[in-house]
């Protein structure tokens, strides 16, 4: 190989093919927040307008947060139709992180305000009971403008989530780590005990865990 392969840049391809087999208009719809220790995980769903696609879209973890925060304006301002959903601690517990997550982007999907005719998922699996055909795209925040822009929207709107629950709970400062399980998050849950934002089926909590009612 004489060069090194070039990194995956989100593009509208899947889109158009879409377009192209009748199945208009298309979504995206990703999620944010699946290894934290605390918080809900949430899933956002975007059909963007093929005529003011922002600049910039990509994987939301491939971007800064100032990027992302510019982003997620020009997304809300450009798109045709955005949404967001998001499942709390106690589903999580309930079930378990993979199906919380599906269960919201489902949610996200069914709450946009146009129907789509094609949802393109982030990952392996298409979340079960979508009202229209679903694809999965593994890398697929790295390979669809759409689900760069659903996970942008996604992640901005937990991170402000976290931030806020920092000023409810400020022993555990989830303004700065959105609770994923830093160091100083271990230290505060080991100081101060698990919060009811805290996922009690993830460890350190399992052990312990006492039953949690579906949210």
């Amino acid at each position: 190989m004489l060069f090194d392969p070039l990194p995956l840049v989100p593009d509208f391809n899947h889109e158009l093919a879409g377009r192209h087999a009748g199945q208009w208009p298309v979504a995206g719809t990703d999620e944010a927040g699946r290894g934290p220790l605390a918080g809900p995980v949430v899933a956002a769903a975007v059909i963007l307008d093929p005529d003011a696609i922002p600049e910039g879209l990509n994987d939301s973890k491939k971007l800064t947060a100032a990027e992302r925060e510019a982003l997620y304006g020009i997304i809300l301002a450009r798109a045709v139709a955005v949404s967001v959903a998001s499942s709390g601690p106690g589903r999580i517990d309930t079930t378990d992180i993979r199906k919380a997550s599906l269960d919201a982007m489902r949610r996200a999907v069914a709450s946009l305000c146009i129907a789509p005719k094609l949802v393109l998922v982030d990952g392996r699996d298409v979340p079960p009971g979508l009202p229209c055909f679903g694809r999965a795209l593994v890398k697929g925040d790295a390979r669809s403008v759409s689900i760069a822009a659903a996970s942008i929207i996604a992640k901005v709107t937990r991170d402000r989530m976290m931030a806020r629950a920092g000023l409810v709970y400020p022993h555990y400062g989830f303004g700065t780590h959105a609770g994923y399980p830093t160091p100083a998050h271990r230290r505060a849950v080991d100081a101060h005990g698990p919060c009811p934002l805290h996922r009690l089926s993830f460890r350190p909590f399992r052990a312990t865990a006492p039953d949690s009612p579906e949210e």
